[in-house]
């Protein structure tokens, strides 16, 4: 009799936490979404047989989105009323397992079993996307514009960032005269091309290399690009706040010429002679 009328409770908790993140803008979730289907092809790409710099850049990116799920693992923790809901209800312990990085301590030799816990992180956040009407996530993009813009943009970053370095490190490693052969170089690399800084230290010689180099230098200018838009939409935002006051201030500005000519038509009326009170 005691569990049965526990589970009620629980599920009512869980279906509460549920609807709180249903209300909140789905842009997160999006980001979220793309980059754990990341870590899980960067998982995969760990399996197979690259070269030691390759999979050294590879631990590095999933070490950092481990980072990232940790965040949003204690954020959704905080979150969640009650805790129990997300850690249990929403199965919120396979996110903490899949967010645990690889180090070379011997007790984290073994974590990279656990990166498989991200599929419930995926099958979760797919499973509220699905819910949605395709008319209710028109609107969520129509009413959060700047924070879809911002994660689609972030996002972008980060995968031409990790493609682009994984491909460059692969394609000028084994050339004889490739001066980008370790996967800090590569990185450095990416972050400076896709900047549109181009420094010139670490250049590709291979044809493939160069042709990495031409796609992340276009789409670093629509990265740069976009960025500049979106804080020109937030600059530009906040100096329109005032302007949202002239209709008070022309509705105020009426009332009190309204008022005005009800007191002179009542001061005419009292210094009008006897039966003058029209005028």
């Amino acid at each position: 009799m005691m569990s049965r009328t526990r589970r009620p409770r629980e599920t009512t908790g869980t279906m509460a936490t549920e609807a709180q993140v249903a209300r909140r803008s789905n842009a997160y979730e999006l980001f979220i979404l793309v980059l754990t289907v990341l870590s899980l092809v960067i998982m995969v790409a760990l399996f197979l047989p690259v070269s030691s710099p390759t999979k050294q850049l590879l631990t590095v990116y999933d070490n950092l989105i481990c980072v990232i799920f940790l965040f949003d693992f204690v954020t959704n923790l905080i979150r969640s009323k009650p805790r129990r809901a997300y850690f249990v209800g929403r199965r919120g312990w396979l996110d903490l397992l899949g967010s645990i990085p690889t180090l070379n301590a011997p007790i984290f030799r073994l974590s990279g079993l656990f990166r498989l816990a991200r599929l419930s992180r995926l099958s979760r956040i797919t499973r509220l996307m699905r819910t949605k009407g395709k008319r209710e996530i028109t609107q969520d993009v129509l009413n959060n514009r700047g924070q879809y813009a911002a994660a689609i943009t972030l996002m972008a970053a980060i995968v031409v960032l990790v493609v682009a370095s994984v491909v460059e490190l692969a394609f000028e490693s084994g050339a004889p005269d490739g001066n980008i052969k370790t996967g800090g170089q590569a990185l450095w690399w990416a972050v400076v091309t896709i900047t549109t800084v181009g420094y010139g230290d670490f250049y590709p010689v291979t044809a493939g290399g160069r042709i990495t180099g031409v796609f992340v230098m276009f789409t670093g200018i629509g990265i740069i690009g976009a960025l500049a838009s979106i804080l020109a939409s937030v600059l530009v935002s906040n100096p329109s706040t005032p302007e949202t006051s002239e209709p008070a201030n022309g509705d105020d500005t009426a009332a009190e010429l309204a008022r005005i000519r009800d007191e002179l038509a009542m001061l005419r009326r009292a210094i009008a002679p006897d039966g003058e009170t029209g005028g």
